[in-house]
């Protein structure tokens, strides 16, 4: 079943040098780390609600709009795409950690858009690349899929 609209909660804005986590335990957005000078994330980051990845976080996404958000801002989005990947933690220990590639429902700009540009795609992975060198781990992109088996792979535990 092909979900039209994902809730995706904004942790990091675009333009950011600081990079925000959302902590369940207190239900507030916390400082993880600030970014070396010059690197800012390119869109928004965020997760889809309601969701576990294979690292045991919600699985990760970027949102691209012509709009300014903030952390905690709450977005339906539509997904264009996901970029599957492998990242390597400090240890050693790999795990499969995709970056899905959304736009917002109710964007006027990209309404019409249904695919990612590749020259786009190639900038995310870039970022991810360069963000989790400076942790010591290691972000290898797989390859990209499309919209559709990016939703089938999206599972939402039974309540």
């Amino acid at each position: 079943m092909i979900i039209k609209e994902l809730p995706v909660v904004i942790e990091t804005p675009k333009g950011s040098s600081e990079k925000y986590d959302y902590d369940p335990v207190s239900r507030f957005f916390v400082l993880n780390k600030i970014l070396p000078a010059g690197m800012v994330f390119p869109y928004d980051f965020g997760f889809i609600l309601g969701t576990r990845g294979a690292d045991g976080d919600p699985l990760d996404v970027m949102v691209i709009s012509e709009f300014k958000s903030f952390p905690g801002c709450l977005i339906k989005c539509r997904l264009l795409g996901a970029i599957k990947a492998e990242q390597k933690e400090r240890d050693g220990t790999a795990v499969r950690n995709d970056r899905y590639i959304a736009v917002p429902v109710v964007s006027k700009a990209y309404k019409g858009v249904d695919a990612v540009a590749s020259q786009t795609i190639r900038e995310i992975e870039h970022f991810f690349i360069s963000y989790n060198e400076q942790e010591g781990k290691q972000f290898t992109p797989l390859g990209y899929i499309e919209a559709a088996p990016a939703y089938e792979q999206i599972k939402f535990p039974e309540k």
